[in-house]
C-alpha cells in the first residue's frame, strides 16, 4: 500500500494546516481558512461529536473511547437488506389501507401489517464496518485537535510533541494515518462491531436495536503477516465486507499505515478483496486528495460579517463533499457516519423521503456542486425499475412512485404507514430531476433521465387519482408527513396541501420539460391534468394541512407549505395576494411555537424567511439551529441540546438534513433564482454591511459573483455556461435587466 513517505509533505505548522504549500494555495485561491474547520482542545468523547472524514463511499469518525484513539470505519453500501416478509402479503396494498380507514375505520390491521413489525425487526438497516484503535495512554494529554476543511485532514497534537494525521482520500475505499515524534512504539488494533455480545448501558440509545439482534456470527480478525490485520464479516444474504489494515514504522518515533474496506454483494462492490486491493502510497494518495478538495473549494466561496454563519456554511459544504460523491450511494440519514455505539443507527440510517433525503440536497445546486448533487438523481434512476415494481404491487396501477422509507436498493422498510407509504413521495423527488436540469441546462440529462422519470410519476398520479363530487381529481386517501402521528386521522379523505404540492409540481415541471423537448401534445396533456386538481386549501391563518384541517398545533414538519418553499408554486413575486398568504402562513407557524420543532424546522424556517426577504428572521433561526441543535462537530442532533426552550425535544439522534438545509438558507440570503429572475443579496440582515460571494449558481446555468460593501451592492458578475436569456434584478437600475448571453460569456453589472 505504501512506499517511503516524502516527509517534506507533512512539515509545517499545526495551526495553519498540514502543509505550508497547502497554506499558500489557500490564500491564493481563497480556499477555506483554518478557522472554518474544527479546532478542539481535546479528542471528542462521543461518537456523534467525532471528527468526520469521508469520500462518499468510505467514512470515518475520529474520537476517543475508553482511553483509546478510535477511528470508526464505515461504508455507504453496507446494509442488511433482508426483505420485510409482511410486505409479501396480498393485503400490503394502498387499497387495503383505504378500506380499513374509510370503510372499516379500524387501523389496527394496518398497524399489525405495516407498522408494528418495525418495533421488533432489527432489519433492514444500515450497518457499520468496524474501527481502528490506538492505545494512546502513554502519550499523555492532547493539546489540540484540528480538522482542516480545506484539505480534509485531521491533525492531533499532544503536549509531549507527538503529532498524528488522519485522512480518507477523496477517491478510494480506505484511509491513512501517520504519527510522528512518538516516545514509544505504537501499534493499531482492528476492532469488529458488536455483532455478538452486549453493549454498555451508557452507550445505548433508546428505541434502537443492538447490533447483536441482527444475528451475525462474529467475523474473524487474522494477522496474515507482521504489520497486517484482516477482518472478514458476513452480513445478511450475499453482502459481506473486509477491512485490511497494514502499518509500518520506517524510523524511530514514526508510525504510518492505511486500510482498505471493500464489500461484496452490493451495487457498489469492488472486484478485488480488501487484502488484494491496490491503493496509492500515502504521499501519492495525499497529493491526489488535496487536489480534489482544492478543485471542490474553487467551485464557490462566501464571505460574511457573521463568522458563526460563515464557518457553519464551510462546515456544511465540507460534509456535503465528504458524504456525496459520484459512483457512491446518496446521502442517507447519517450517510457515511453510521452510529459507533454497538447499535443500529437511528431510524435504521435509511432514506427518508418525506423530508430528510430531500433537504440533504438543497444546498448543492446553488453552491455550484452539481457533480455531487447528481448523486441523488443517479440513485433515483438506479432504483427506478424497483420503484415501478413497488408501484404496481402496492398501488396496483402503472407509473412511478417510491417507497417513502427505503433501503439502499429502494425496497420499502415500513414505519408509520401515513408517511412510509405516501402516495406522492415521487412528486417531491421529481423536483430534483428538475433542479439538476435547470441548474445545469444539460439537454441530454433532460431527454434521457429527467423527463422520463417525471413523465412516469405524472402517469402514476393520473392513474391513482379519482374524481370528487365537484369533478376535481383527488387521492383516494391522502396524508401529510407525521401529522397526527400514526392515528387513523393521520389519513385524510381530502387531498392534503402536501400531497397536492407534490402533484402540482410534478405536472408543472413535466409541462415545462415537454415544451422544451418540443412535445406539444404531451405538454398540453399535463396542463389539462394540472387544471383538474384543486388549489391549495387555506383560511384566514394561511395554508392548511388539508381542507377543514388547519395547522393548529406546533409541529416539526412544515410540509403544508411545500408549494411556497421549496417549490415556488406560490411566491411573493406573484403579488400582494400571494405575499399575504405566505406571510400569514409563516406567522401561524411561529405563533404556534417551537414546542415540537426539531433542528431542521429552524433551518427550513430560515429558508422561508429568506424567500420573503426577511434576513433578520433567517439570521435568528440559523443562530438557534447552530447554537442549540448542533454537536460541537457541527452534526445536527435534532433536539435542543441547550434545554433552553427552543424545543421540548431534548434528545440527540444525529441526522444530516438540518445541516444541509442550514447551508441552503445561507445561500437563499445571498442569491435566489427560483422564479427565473436572478436576485442578488435578496435577504441580508440589516446589520450586515459587507458581504460577498463567488461563483454561486443560478437556474439557467449562470455562475454569479457579487460584492456588497458599506451597505450597498457594488458589483455583480455573471457567466453563462450554456448561453440563453438572463433576467436579473438589477440594483443599479432598480429594474429587471434582460440579455441574451452566449455560451461562456461573462457580463458585469455595476455603477
Amino acid at each position: 500500500m505504501m512506499m517511503d513517505v516524502k516527509y517534506i509533505l507533512i512539515i509545517g505548522t499545526l495551526w495553519m494546516g498540514l502543509f505550508t504549500s497547502c497554506i499558500d494555495r489557500v490564500e491564493e485561491n481563497k480556499l477555506p481558512q483554518p478557522y472554518h474547520g474544527l479546532n478542539l482542545a481535546e479528542l471528542p468523547q462521543r461518537w456523534d461529536e467525532a471528527i468526520p472524514l469521508g469520500n462518499g463511499l468510505t467514512g470515518g469518525l475520529l474520537w476517543q473511547k475508553d482511553g483509546k484513539l478510535r477511528l470508526a470505519i464505515d461504508r455507504a453500501d453496507l446494509w442488511d437488506l433482508r426483505p420485510v416478509e409482511a410486505f409479501d402479503s396480498p393485503d400490503h396494498t394502498y387499497q387495503f389501507i383505504c378500506d380499513q380507514v374509510i370503510r372499516k375505520k379500524d387501523m389496527r390491521p394496518v398497524h399489525a401489517l405495516i407498522d408494528d413489525r418495525t418495533a421488533n425487526d432489527p432489519a433492514p438497516t444500515k450497518i457499520p464496518a468496524g474501527a481502528l484503535e490506538f492505545d494512546i495512554h502513554k502519550l499523555g494529554k492532547v493539546k489540540k485537535v484540528a480538522l482542516d476543511v480545506a484539505t480534509a485532514v485531521c491533525t492531533i497534537l499532544w503536549e509531549n510533541g507527538t503529532q498524528a494525521y488522519f485522512f480518507i482520500p477523496a477517491e478510494g475505499n480506505g484511509g491513512y494515518f501517520r504519527f510522528e515524534h512518538l516516545p514509544d512504539t505504537l501499534s493499531p488494533a482492528l476492532v469488529a462491531p458488536l455483532y455478538q455480545g452486549r453493549i454498555t448501558e451508557s452507550d445505548r440509545q433508546p428505541g434502537v436495536n443492538d447490533l447483536s439482534a441482527l444475528g451475525y456470527p462474529s467475523g474473524a480478525i487474522t494477522s496474515p503477516a507482521p504489520g497486517r490485520l484482516l477482518y472478514r464479516q458476513q452480513a445478511w444474504g450475499d453482502v459481506s465486507y473486509e477491512i485490511a489494515l497494514q502499518w509500518k514504522q520506517p524510523r524511530t518515533g514514526v508510525l504510518e499505515g492505511g486500510y482498505n474496506v471493500t464489500s461484496k454483494g452490493t451495487w457498489y462492490s469492488e472486484d478485488a478483496d480488501a487484502a488484494n486491493h491496490s491503493d496509492a502510497d500515502l504521499d501519492e494518495a495525499l497529493a491526489s486528495h488535496r487536489n480534489w478538495w482544492e478543485r471542490y473549494w474553487k467551485q464557490s466561496s462566501i464571505t460574511l460579517p457573521d463568522t458563526l454563519l460563515e464557518r457553519q456554511w464551510y462546515l456544511e459544504m465540507y460534509k456535503f463533499g465528504a458524504a456525496s460523491r459520484r459512483q457512491a450511494p446518496p446521502i442517507s440519514l447519517q450517510a457515511i457516519w453510521t452510529a459507533d455505539n454497538g447499535q443500529t443507527p437511528p431510524w435504521r440510517g435509511d432514506f427518508h423521503s418525506d423530508l430528510n433525503t430531500q433537504l440533504s440536497y438543497w444546498a448543492g445546486y446553488t453552491a455550484n456542486h452539481l457533480e455531487e448533487s447528481a448523486v441523488f438523481t443517479d440513485w433515483l434512476w438506479k432504483i427506478k425499475e424497483k420503484s415501478e415494481q413497488f408501484t404496481r404491487q402496492f398501488f396496483q396501477v402503472e407509473g412511478l412512485n417510491v417507497p417513502c422509507i427505503a433501503t439502499l436498493t429502494g425496497q420499502p422498510i415500513g414505519g408509520w404507514s401515513p408517511y412510509s407509504h405516501s402516495p406522492t413521495a415521487a412528486g417531491w423527488l421529481s423536483y430534483y430531476f428538475y433542479q439538476q436540469w435547470k441548474y445545469s441546462m444539460d439537454s441530454e440529462f433532460l431527454k434521457e433521465r429527467a423527463y422520463p422519470w417525471v413523465k412516469e410519476v405524472a402517469r402514476f398520479f393520473e392513474n391513482v387519482s379519482v374524481y370528487d363530487e365537484q369533478g376535481k381529481r383527488k387521492l383516494p386517501l391522502s396524508s401529510s408527513p407525521e401529522i397526527n402521528d400514526n392515528r387513523i386521522d393521520a389519513w385524510f379523505t381530502n387531498t392534503t396541501n402536501y400531497d397536492l404540492a407534490n402533484i402540482r409540481i410534478t405536472y408543472t415541471v413535466a409541462k415545462e420539460m415537454a415544451e422544451t423537448l418540443g412535445l406539444k401534445d404531451e405538454a398540453a396533456h399535463y396542463a389539462r391534468q394540472l387544471s383538474e386538481w384543486p388549489e391549495e386549501a387555506m383560511d384566514e391563518n394561511g395554508l392548511l394541512i388539508a381542507p377543514g384541517k388547519p395547522m393548529n398545533e406546533s409541529h416539526r414538519h412544515l410540509s403544508h407549505l411545500l408549494s411556497f418553499h421549496p417549490f415556488g408554486l406560490i411566491d411573493v413575486s406573484q403579488g400582494i395576494k400571494a405575499t399575504n398568504l405566505i406571510l400569514r402562513s409563516i406567522k401561524n407557524v411561529e405563533d404556534l411555537g417551537p414546542d415540537y420543532w426539531t433542528g431542521y424546522t429552524y433551518a427550513w424556517l430560515a429558508n422561508m424567511k429568506a424567500r420573503v426577504a426577511d434576513g433578520n428572521g433567517a439570521l435568528r433561526n440559523l443562530h438557534i439551529f447552530i447554537n442549540a441543535f448542533c454537536s460541537p462537530n457541527s452534526f445536527h442532533l435534532n433536539g435542543d441540546q441547550t434545554k433552553s426552550g427552543y424545543s421540548q425535544y431534548t434528545y440527540r439522534p444525529f441526522t444530516l438534513e438540518g445541516n444541509f438545509a442550514c447551508a441552503a438558507a445561507i445561500q437563499e440570503m445571498l442569491l435566489q433564482s427560483h422564479t427565473g429572475v436572478i436576485k442578488v443579496f435578496p435577504a441580508l440582515p440589516t446589520s450586515w454591511k459587507d458581504v460577498s460571494f463567488r461563483n454561486l449558481r443560478a437556474m439557467g446555468a449562470f455562475l454569479v459573483s457579487a460584492s456588497y460593501i458599506n451597505g450597498e451592492v457594488v458589483s455583480i458578475t455573471v457567466t453563462s455556461e450554456k448561453g440563453g436569456w438572463i433576467k436579473i434584478a438589477n440594483p443599479f437600475t432598480n429594474g429587471i435587466t434582460e440579455k441574451m448571453m452566449k455560451p461562456g460569456e461573462t457580463v458585469t453589472f455595476g455603477k
